[in-house]
């Protein structure tokens, strides 16, 4: 929603202008410039870039006119399962949840938390590392290094569409400069026709550097920011799972391993401790 009325403002205030200070809006519609600048840049995404980076690009555009899925309520629910779990773990004993990280979309545990859930990627990450707990063949160092080195490839991965994004942006004002250059061919080519006439061709020509400019700056390279910002905040959710199992593994009660989960979240979206225990208490009593 934040970047349609970004958008908004965008258009608002450029066309806005131009018009108030006497432009005709009509002169700016040049469909053969945007045809130009459009495909040159959709042609040289798709040459500068391999099918995954293609791909996964393309599957990200449409999360970012979508507000962030990142909230408290979010992070107390992902929070609440993992106490759930280890309280499990605490009780029973590390085999009494081989069923629940096996199957997670059946167990009682973890369809409480439909939220959570829905998230395939935080959701194999934790029942991975549950079962090499459950395994007991590795110590708290070997698989603090494996999820870092797990998080850190899911950082890599997931800074692809915003790298792809951000040098298409780079290159647009050149590619508004390649079509301002072609209206200044056309109209060197038309140097005899009536000063009217070539004075129109050259507002033409000048409009693809304009263009250029404004696509570039304002709508593709703001893209590419948000999109860095969705990646910390999705690498969050990781960090959070990571912590609390390491603080499990080291020995601490479930209640103190989550509050380690919960000092990592940032201030913005972290409950308070009294808000993560009165979640808690709630989801033990359904």
């Amino acid at each position: 929603m934040l970047v349609i009325i970004g958008y908004v403002i965008v258009v608002a205030s450029v066309f806005g202008g131009f018009a108030l200070s006497g432009g005709h809006l009509a002169s700016l519609f040049q469909p053969l410039e945007l045809l130009m600048i459009g495909g040159a840049a959709a042609g040289a995404f798709f040459v500068g870039n391999n099918g995954k980076a293609i791909k996964a690009t393309l599957a990200a555009i449409p999360g970012l006119f979508k507000g962030s899925r990142y909230t408290k309520d979010l992070y107390m629910e992902l929070m609440s399962l993992l106490f759930d779990v280890l309280s499990k773990v605490r009780k029973e004993g590390l085999m009494s949840i081989e069923g629940d990280i096996e199957k997670p979309e059946d167990s009682p545990l973890f369809s409480k938390y439909p939220s959570v859930l829905e998230d395939h990627h935080i959701v194999e990450f934790m029942t991975d590392y549950l079962r090499l707990m459950v395994s007991g063949n590795m110590d708290a160092f070997q698989i603090e290094n494996l999820m870092d080195n797990e998080i850190e490839t899911h950082h890599q991965e997931g800074h692809v569409p915003a790298h792809c994004i951000a040098k298409l942006g780079d290159g647009l004002p050149a590619f508004g400069i390649v079509a301002a250059v072609m209206g200044v061919v056309h109209t060197m080519e038309s140097v005899g026709i009536p000063p009217s006439e070539l004075g129109i061709l050259i507002a033409k020509a000048l409009v693809g550097t304009f263009l250029g400019i404004l696509l570039a700056y304002g709508f593709v390279g703001p893209l590419a920011s948000l999109l860095e910002q969705k990646l910390e905040e999705s690498t969050k959710m990781f960090q959070c799972v990571k912590v609390t199992l390491l603080a499990s593994l080291n020995g601490y009660a479930p209640a103190l391993a989550v509050e380690f989960g919960r000092k990592v979240l940032y201030s913005t979206e972290r409950p308070s401790f009294a808000e993560l225990e009165e979640h808690i208490k709630k989801s033990k009593s359904k």
